[in-house]
């Protein structure tokens, strides 16, 4: 979906195919069919932006095989759909029963990390719409924290440094200007915007950038304009944003609030759980481990990084975290220039909601997706922005 700001840029908004896992190309093929034409079509438009998640495998496969790559092009033109961004944070392995810390590997400073994301840039590079020049990928905040050393940070400074001089070549070679985005999240390396601001100074390249995932900057208690002026100010670009929301509990200390929270406490994936002290921030790793005992202090209100649907806030007594989410949008497209291009639905918790609030069907997923897409370009022409064809 393609939006026109007042300032007269083309606005960017998808939504993430990482909620539809696939490890192979025929697998993505299959989602293109099965999901995102489907909801193009329940939206009822001609053309629809996707985050599109690549998987190692099908991304070598892409980057190996020029035939394969004009064929996914093709069925991408032929389904109404368009790419402008790729999720490059998940490596492999998305879609597993249990996710949880593997998603943090491999990290910045192993080669993979380099490779894969080079990979991802060649293919992003041909499949940009015709009338598209710039592209973006998101990727993992360097690494989670544990076994983060001084040499291992070496190695990830050399690695994005090598990956900017690619995409300098890349973009004298296709004319396509390509940019990567680390995505700061709680218990990594980069847990905010704030801990960007040294490593991106540092390597101090227009190439490499932030991806604001707004879930995790809510889990973190940032208050959105002081995150995005701060960004500003030491002129890191912001590649993309990530739209999404965290779980919020106004009063972890009431009985049925970790009741309603222990229904959130799942197998698959990471969700720290956060709560601002007096002290500063106070955290856990996993939703669990801070509903075990007194692990988090419960006098404040708690947020967990766990993607609930935008417009389907959890029932009383849990809320989610959109008001974050329409700050943040403000600040980065309301005002007399845009400070990012491309916005990314990204919710891709939805087979680990509750039971009851799972999609049981295919056309349920659709829907809910669809109504996502539609809540924020609702958000998006109360901006001032005009939705284009």
């Amino acid at each position: 979906m393609r939006f026109r700001h007042p300032d007269g840029s083309t606005v960017h908004l998808a939504y993430c195919t990482n909620v539809h896992p696939a490890e192979t190309l025929d697998g993505v093929l299959a989602q293109l069919r099965d999901h995102c034409e489907p909801v193009r079509r329940r939206l009822g438009r001609d053309r629809l932006g996707i985050g599109l998640w690549l998987a190692r495998d099908a991304a070598h496969a892409l980057v190996t095989d020029p035939s394969a790559l004009r064929g996914l092009r093709t069925e991408l033109e032929h389904r109404g759909l368009e790419v402008v961004t790729l999720n490059g944070f998940p490596y492999e392995g998305f879609g597993a029963e249990e996710v949880k810390y593997r998603v943090y590997q491999p990290d910045w400073a192993d080669p993979e990390r380099l490779a894969h994301t080079t990979d991802l840039a060649r293919v992003l590079a041909q499949l940009l719409p015709d009338d598209v020049t710039e592209g973006s990928i998101s990727t993992l905040p360097l690494a989670w924290r544990t076994a983060y050393d001084q040499e291992r940070a070496t190695a990830a400074h050399t690695a994005l440094t090598t990956l900017a001089e690619r995409l300098d070549a890349l973009h004298e070679l296709t004319g396509r200007s390509l940019r990567i985005g680390l995505e700061p999240e709680p218990g990594c390396t980069v847990e905010t915007t704030r801990d960007a601001l040294a490593p991106l100074t540092a390597i101090g390249h227009d190439r490499i950038g932030i991806c604001v995932d707004t879930c995790h900057l809510a889990t973190s208690f940032e208050d959105p304009h002081t995150a995005l002026d701060a960004l500003a100010q030491a002129r890191v670009p912001i590649v993309k944003s990530q739209l999404s929301a965290a779980l919020h509990a106004e009063h972890p200390h009431l009985p049925e609030v970790r009741a309603a929270l222990a229904a959130f406490d799942e197998p698959r994936f990471v969700h720290q759980t956060r709560t601002l002290t007096a002290a500063g921030l106070r955290g856990t790793d996993d939703l669990g481990e801070a509903l075990a005992g007194d692990a988090l202090p419960d006098a404040s209100p708690w947020r967990a990084h766990f993607h609930v649907p935008l417009h389907a806030a959890p029932a009383a007594p849990l809320t989610s975290t959109l008001p974050v989410l329409r700050a943040a949008l403000t600040r980065l497209v309301g005002g007399p220039h845009p400070l990012t291009h491309h916005l990314e639905v990204e919710t891709y918790t939805w087979q680990a909601l509750p039971p009851e609030l799972r999609p049981r069907a295919r056309a349920q997923l659709v829907d809910g997706i669809a109504a996502e897409l539609t809540l924020a370009r609702d958000l998006l022409t109360d901006l001032g922005l005009k939705e284009l064809p």
